[in-house]
């Protein structure tokens, strides 16, 4: 495959988009992100505000060693997130 088809193909590496997690209204979208000493805390948090969908993509320094652990660990981050700020972070 040449460099060009692969440009504006898909990338093998690409997985499903898993379902979001509600939390008072929020969506949740679990999403670790691989790095070379484990796995990065991150989501992206959406919530319909006055009909347009706002999103915030929520990045941590936290690293875990596993998906399964960093997952668990997005999950209650971004919950606090937004029992704390609630539509705020969308700033």
């Amino acid at each position: 495959m040449s460099w060009f088809s692969r440009l504006f193909a898909g990338s093998p590496s690409e997985k499903p988009e898993a379902e979001p997690v509600l939390h008072d209204g929020f969506h949740i979208f679990i999403d670790p992100i691989k790095e070379s000493s484990g796995y990065r805390v991150a989501a992206r948090i959406e919530k319909e505000i006055g009909g347009e969908v706002r999103a915030y993509q929520m990045v941590r320094a936290d690293m875990l060693p596993s998906a399964e652990a960093a997952a668990e660990m997005t999950l209650r981050k971004a919950k606090l997130l937004i029992d704390q700020q609630g539509e705020s972070i969308f700033g």
